[in-house]
């Protein structure tokens, strides 16, 4: 068991209404690094979409994932926990660039929960007719990615106990 690293860097992945802030929010207490929220650092035409119920594509996604990105570069030293989307593969690979370090955090839930979530929300633009673009675009972990897929039906101090486990056994 190498320990936790002092400065950990994470993203929480996942469709909307799986649990990412939630559970993200948990783990930078617990890990005492800050946690943002990506929804936050979307462009306002992206956040408009959204909210008019229209699916973004990866032309809209791009220029947030660099924004993403670059958050994460900033805090490679000092740690940082991010709720992220990066739905697809190749989102993951574009913010691990020049970040060996970074790792992702899956919680997996059913499409029913993450309607029902997200239906509940409030304050928030994503309705819950896009859960269904989202499921349909998420690419789960794959087992070459630096990643741990949880149960997100589980309560979050247990996902962070699972977390805390993985980061220390982690190369």
């Amino acid at each position: 068991m190498t320990g936790i690293p002092t400065a950990p860097l994470l993203v929480v992945i996942g469709p909307s209404g799986n649990g990412k802030s939630t559970l993200g929010t948990a783990l930078g207490a617990a890990l005492g690094v800050p946690f943002e929220d990506a929804d936050d650092l979307h462009p306002t035409a992206n956040v408009a979409k959204m909210t008019a119920g229209i699916p973004l594509t990866d032309d809209d996604r791009a220029p947030w994932l660099t924004t993403v990105h670059e958050h994460l570069a900033a805090a490679s030293g000092s740690g940082l926990v991010m709720a992220c989307s990066a739905l697809r593969r190749r989102y993951r690979d574009r913010l691990r660039e020049e970040l060996p370090q970074l790792g992702f955090v899956a919680p997996e839930v059913s499409r029913e929960v993450l309607t029902r979530r997200v239906a509940q929300r409030q304050g928030h633009y994503m309705p819950s007719s896009l859960v269904d673009s989202q499921l349909a675009a998420y690419e789960p972990l794959l087992p070459d990615e630096p990643g741990l897929p949880l149960n997100g039906e589980d309560e979050p101090g247990a996902l962070v106990g699972q977390v805390r486990r993985w980061l220390a056994n982690r190369p």
